[in-house]
Order: structure tokens, then sequence, then C-alpha cells
């Protein structure tokens, strides 16, 4: 795929407000989209696949990717916690000829955006409420108070950036907000 063509849409928000499931949303509707996969030194929860839910890594070889300089972008998330976007992902992705659609949190958002410039396009998944969102992360039933509490703090300072993105959905009704950022994406395809 040529330069120009090197798009990617990137959909972040804090945990819990439905990136995910509008994700899942676009990719089941829009066959041009792909899904990036992105890099975790977390265990896998549930139902989870190493190489469709995440790569899966041990610290160490996570690091051994920071210092090859294999990612875009980075962090750690929570503490002892890795995330990141591998370059390898997006190129194998666009070597399809597809677009790649990433479902990261908002600070490797910001920085993928930085670094991709017009070439992304950024939407902002904002809750209703942190008391909606409260009542998301329970239903989830995955973690414990302290970590639901600790996800809840930084969902409200994760929604103080939703300013540096170039679209914000609220997600109110999921269907809603599932349709409104089809139609950000398919106007930013149309470009």
């Amino acid at each position: 795929m040529s330069e120009q063509h090197k798009k990617a849409i990137i959909l972040t928000a804090p945990s819990g407000a439905g990136k995910t499931s509008i994700t899942r949303f676009l990719l089941a509707n829009y066959p041009q989209l792909a899904f990036s996969v992105s890099a975790t030194t977390r265990a896998p929860r549930g139902a989870e696949q190493d190489g469709v839910d995440y790569h899966f890594m041990s610290p160490a070889a996570f690091e051994t990717h920071i210092k090859q300089n294999d990612f875009l972008e980075y962090e750690m998330v929570y503490e002892g916690l890795y995330y990141g976007t591998l370059k390898s992902a997006l190129d194998h992705i666009w070597a399809e000829g597809k677009m790649p659609i990433l479902d990261i949190d908002v600070k490797g958002a910001m920085a993928i955006q930085k670094q991709l410039g017009d070439q992304a396009l950024s939407i902002f998944i904002l809750p209703p409420s942190i008391e909606v969102l409260k009542e998301r992360l329970a239903k989830r039933n995955t973690d414990s108070e302290e970590k639901m509490q600790m996800r809840l703090d930084k969902a409200a300072y994760e929604i103080s950036f939703n300013n540096q993105f170039n679209a914000v959905v609220k997600n109110e009704v999921l269907n809603t907000a599932c349709e409104e950022t089809a139609a950000l994406i398919q106007e930013f395809i149309s470009k």
C-alpha cells in the first residue's frame, strides 16, 4: 500500500466506555478494516487468545522489543503491566490492503495520532458519566473493588484529554454510538 493510503483508525476511551464493543461492530460491518492486535504483559482473561486478542508477552520479551525499537508506541499502563502497538502489526495490515483499527488506551492513542497525523482518525468514546462507567465495570465482574477504583480514577483523568482527538462520540446507547462512529470512519475513508 502506498504511503498516502496508510491510514489508520484509532479508538480510545476509559476502560468500560464501550470502545471494544464499537470496534467489534466496525470489524463485523467494514471488511476493509482489520484489528491491530496490541502487545501486553498482562495475563489472558477468560477466553482471550494470544495473537487474536493480544500478543501476550513476558516483561523480558516486551522489553527486548522496546530495545529493538519495534513499537510505534508503548507504555506501562498500570504498575508492572506494559501495553504497546507493534509497528509490524500495522505493516502487516497495510500489506493486506486494509486499514488498521486500533483499540488502545488514551496515552497510546495520543502518541500514534501525533506520529500518523492526518493519516489517522482518532475517536474518543466518552461514557455517559463516571457513575455509568462504574456500573459497566461492576457488571464485567473481572476486577477487585480496589482495581475498579483505580480504573475509575484513571477514567476521570483520561476523560480530561477527550479534546485532543479528531472526534468524540458519547456512548449512551451502544447502537447509536456504533452508527455515529461508523459515519465518522466512512467520511475519513472517502477522503
